[in-house]
């Protein structure tokens, strides 16, 4: 089993307690990228298990209807700072666009943490944590998966998702970073689904077409992954292109068990909901926390796929 432990927990402590008057709700709202994920339905089950620990507050879960409603994500927590919340659980689906609602909740009193990606420098002072993975790390990962078992030479496409969001800046990055450091290979793209399963599809399709010659493929995120497996296993290619995926539904853990994906790197989303929300219930109870956490991968095989530590960060 590999098991990597993607940075330390930053030394930087610090407090944020929310006003009584302000937050005058006792909910913890969590507010992620799409609801129709998922990834994201396992971030609700952790945050779910950590309100049930505890008596004092509530907690609500939306999302938008696809990751790309970055304007519906925005007036979500807009919503949630008006109902004076007691803080708030945020998974920004663009680093820009999200800075000016957090910097109203912070004006607020209502403490935010953030989980899987993070935002612009602009607004860092406005969020009390940042829970995720060492995403650039975790590229990192998948880039030396795939070159240990395709080798140094050939073409690989990067099949992304949304450009821009934080998670993929490090995710994409630390892969074709590792790549372009350590081998020959060409990359092709990276392609952009929108977090579309069917639209990851069809690009996997069309890019199979146009590179007869292609040894590779990484897929970036979880619907991203399952558009690619589906179309490398319609395409005829399982078995003959090293496919690398990220994140750990049912539909990737059966490409990794019938060998149409070589391995998955897996994320704690369990944890990032669990520890979001106690994280919250730390800063609004004046407890001191770190700036910056990270919940860590898990990179699954077919050789491992069955092993509790797998089990424990697959869903």
């Amino acid at each position: 089993m590999k098991k990597i432990v993607l940075g330390a927990v930053a030394a930087t402590l610090m407090t944020f307690t929310a006003s009584a008057a302000l937050a005058q709700s006792k909910e913890i709202a969590v507010i992620v990228k799409t609801s129709n994920s998922n990834f994201w339905q396992n971030v609700n089950k952790g945050a779910d298990a950590a309100i049930k620990e505890q008596s004092k507050y509530t907690m609500t879960f939306q999302g938008p209807a696809a990751e790309a409603n970055v304007a519906d994500e925005v007036n979500m927590v807009e919503n949630a700072i008006n109902r004076k919340v007691a803080g708030i659980v945020l998974a920004p689906s663009d680093p820009d666009a999200l800075v000016p609602a957090i910097k109203k909740a912070y004006e607020n009193a209502i403490p935010v943490v953030l989980i899987d990606s993070s935002i612009s420098a602009a607004g860092e002072k406005y969020y009390q944590a940042f829970l995720s993975t060492d995403n650039e790390k975790a590229g990192q990962l998948c880039a030396e998966a795939l070159i240990k078992k395709m080798g140094t030479t050939g073409k690989v496409a990067v099949m992304s998702y949304v450009a821009g969001v934080g998670s993929e800046i490090g995710r994409v990055g630390g892969f074709t970073k590792y790549i372009k450091a350590n081998s020959k290979i060409e990359i092709v793209g990276p392609f952009y689904s929108q977090s579309q399963m069917a639209t990851a599809l069809n690009q996997t399709i069309d890019t199979l077409a146009a590179n007869p010659d292609l040894k590779g493929m990484f897929g970036a995120n979880e619907p991203t992954a399952a558009g690619m497996g589906r179309a490398i296993a319609q395409s005829g290619k399982a078995g003959q292109i090293t496919a690398i995926g990220f994140d750990g539904n049912q539909d990737l853990q059966d490409f990794v068990r019938n060998g149409t994906l070589q391995g998955i790197a897996v994320q704690g989303s369990f944890q990032m909901g669990y520890l979001g929300v106690q994280t919250i219930v730390k800063i609004v109870g004046g407890e001191k926390v770190a700036k910056t956490i990270d919940t860590g991968v898990v990179f699954v095989t077919k050789d491992n796929l069955d092993k509790p530590e797998a089990k424990n960060v697959l869903y």
